[in-house]
């Protein structure tokens, strides 16, 4: 029975519609397709024996190593073997039409190239359609192969004769020095099996990524000198995550990796919630890329004008679905053998106040990107929310860590509904728009009476995660960030040092909270780590905050990727993976680390500082923003 490969052997690829994971043995271990959300096609991170895979890998003992050609998400494998080296290129072509041009070939390509020596290898492809609930056909073609299944097809194309025994298929070959082979796996029509259209592709694929991500002299950087690097390859992270066609932010690509190995912390994270893509969306948009943050933002605005306010949901499909009905696929063993294994995700039903807040910050960082306009479209819609807010605010709900046991008076929840209207309010001003600005004033100064009267445990010293309770939350650590105290005000000072006594390890890893209402524990929790990295900035320990940042990059796997956990005592990574939140916190804190040129009236209690200084809109473009640039001693 194969083991499972740990989470800080595999690297990402993908195409703007879908992402696959690659395992160090040159596996394909996780791919749904067509879509992100799709059923898989393979699977074995999920179940070794019945998940399905598509390997190319020596026939022998062989060391392994992975790395991504600088600034792309083109991977390389590179196996040492007793007899010679291979390498082997991992990408999927980022469709692009063009005028005058054919459609570009959606698909896996795969090149495996001889440095040195005569290596042999080994192919296996055994799709599983549906997640391996469908019965899969795989029949010999003369290029190669042919799969079908759940009315899905794929195509391979095989430089090498494949024999199959009806639900998959398999090859032994070898490479000299200097020869190589294509293998190109193609799904909704062929792909080119022509060695110079396949070299063609990965060129294109390869300008693609660097002319969108960041070049720079790093001693000029904003992010230069210590993360740079991380930075950098979470930029291109985020950008996987991000679905063209809709603008949608999904927050991981994976389906049920499990926070708690054997346990049941096991979620579906293919979708896009308002909160992920509202905090994605202000880190690139920190980097200068604004064509996704508009895109998001006007998706999920239009969604709060579509009926009342009330029926915007924490999350939706990549393609705006709203039933996210979730179930349990009991066939497969799971990773770590954690069960259940789920497909869809019911917190789509839950009440979540915070979210009006994530989307009104979202919506603040794109007005500066606007150049200081609000289209009348825009502001009804803010106007909605506003409304809404004002009246739901003391509701109770699940909130940010979507808990699944009986609803609570959340503080979290509630200082970001007071973000909200601080944010309209303050665009309200900026613009002369006009509302029921008294009714939304008192709402706001409700909520901060509210709070401040609730939500602080003076037995406790800090800001606690309900007013039914005592129990702590990192979520207080944006307290520190949301302007609803001053940063020196002792309260905050208090809880930021009492989230570190109760929640936080030696390195600054930090636990969510204190308990929930599910069976098993889980690992530190990325994102809140970063939290503590930007609120112990805040509250003036920046030597503190640097040397927790650089504890959580030495977590980082060797090509940089992040996952949602992380098991210090056991020095591994955990939860679906890579995790959008990780890579949106390292993003925001460097930003945060390298306050000096910011308007600290302007937090963003998730993301960052708002990279917009008053009088001067032009010319922020992230990294090469000049506003942006400052000399840093790390």
């Amino acid at each position: 029975m194969d083991e499972f490969r740990p989470l800080e052997e595999y690297g990402l690829i993908g195409n703007l519609e879908t992402c696959a994971l690659v395992g160090q043995d040159g596996a394909v271990d996780w791919c749904c397709l067509p879509y992100i959300d799709s059923p898989s096609v393979f699977a074995d991170i999920l179940d070794p024996d019945e998940g399905g895979r598509f390997s190319v890998t020596p026939s022998g003992e062989f060391e392994a190593t992975q790395q991504y050609m600088e600034r792309t998400n083109v991977l390389q494998t590179t196996f040492e073997t007793e007899s010679g080296t291979v390498t082997l290129t991992d990408f999927m072509p980022v469709i692009e039409e063009r005028e005058n041009e054919e459609p570009q070939r959606r698909g896996i390509y795969r090149q495996v190239a001889c440095t040195e020596g005569t290596v042999e290898l080994d192919v296996e492809f055994s799709p599983r359609f549906d997640f391996a609930r469908a019965e899969t056909t795989v029949e010999s073609i003369e290029e190669g192969a042919f799969a079908s299944g759940d009315d899905r097809r794929l195509f391979l194309s095989s430089p090498v004769d494949l024999d199959t025994d009806g639900d998959g298929a398999t090859a032994t070959f070898s490479l000299d020095a200097h020869e190589s082979a294509w293998f190109t796996l193609g799904y909704m029509m062929h792909t080119p099996d022509d060695d110079e259209n396949c070299e063609a592709l990965l060129d294109r694929t390869v300008d693609y990524w660097r002319e969108w991500a960041h070049s720079c002299d790093e001693s000029e950087c904003l992010f230069g000198g210590v993360g740079h690097d991380h930075v950098v390859r979470s930029e291109l992270v985020l950008k996987l995550l991000y679905y063209r066609e809709t603008g949608a932010m999904v927050a991981a690509p994976t389906t049920s990796l499990p926070e708690d190995p054997g346990g049941v912390r096991n979620w579906d994270y293919r979708y896009s919630w308002i909160r992920d893509g509202s905090v994605t969306v202000r880190a690139l948009t920190g980097l200068g890329h604004v064509e996704e943050a508009t895109g998001f933002v006007d998706r999920f605005l239009e969604h709060s004008r579509e009926g009342d306010t009330a029926e915007v949901q924490p999350l939706y499909g990549v393609e705006g679905e709203i039933d996210l009905e979730e179930e349990h696929l009991d066939h497969f063993r799971g990773y770590l053998d954690s069960q259940p294994v789920r497909v869809g995700n019911e917190a789509a039903d839950q009440v979540q106040l915070d979210v009006y807040g994530d989307l009104v910050l979202a919506y603040y960082q794109r007005f500066w990107s606007d150049g200081g306009e609000i289209s009348d479209e825009n502001w009804e819609s803010l106007s909605g929310i506003a409304d809404y807010v004002s009246e739901h605010w003391d509701d109770e709900g699940a909130g940010i860590w979507e808990l699944r046991g009986e609803p609570r008076q959340l503080v979290h929840s509630k200082v970001m509904c007071w973000i909200a209207l601080d944010r309209i309010l303050d665009l309200a001003d900026r613009t002369g728009r006009d509302g029921p600005l008294d009714e939304w004033r008192d709402a706001h100064e409700a909520i901060r009476s509210s709070v401040l009267e609730h939500g602080y445990d003076e037995e406790v010293g800090a800001f606690t995660q309900s007013y039914e309770g005592t129990e702590m939350d990192a979520t207080g650590l944006l307290i520190a960030l949301s302007g609803i105290l001053p940063f020196d005000d002792e309260r905050v000072v208090s809880t930021v040092e009492t989230v570190q006594e109760q929640l936080a390890n030696d390195d600054g890893l930090v636990y969510r909270y204190e308990d929930d209402d599910l069976e098993g524990d889980e690992a530190r929790f990325v994102f809140c780590s970063f939290w503590l990295v930007n609120a112990l900035v805040a509250i003036g320990r920046t030597d503190e905050a640097w040397t927790v940042f650089e504890n959580i990059l030495d977590y980082a796997s060797p090509l940089g990727l992040i996952a949602e956990e992380i098991d210090a005592e056991n020095d591994r990574q955990l939860g679906n993976f890579p995790q959008g939140f990780s890579h949106i916190g390292l993003v925001n804190s460097a930003m945060y680390l390298r306050e000096g040129d910011y308007d600290w009236a302007n937090v963003d209690p998730l993301g960052g500082p708002t990279l917009v200084q008053e009088g001067d809109q032009e010319d922020q473009q992230g990294f090469e923003g000049k506003e942006l640039t400052q000399e840093s001693e790390r």
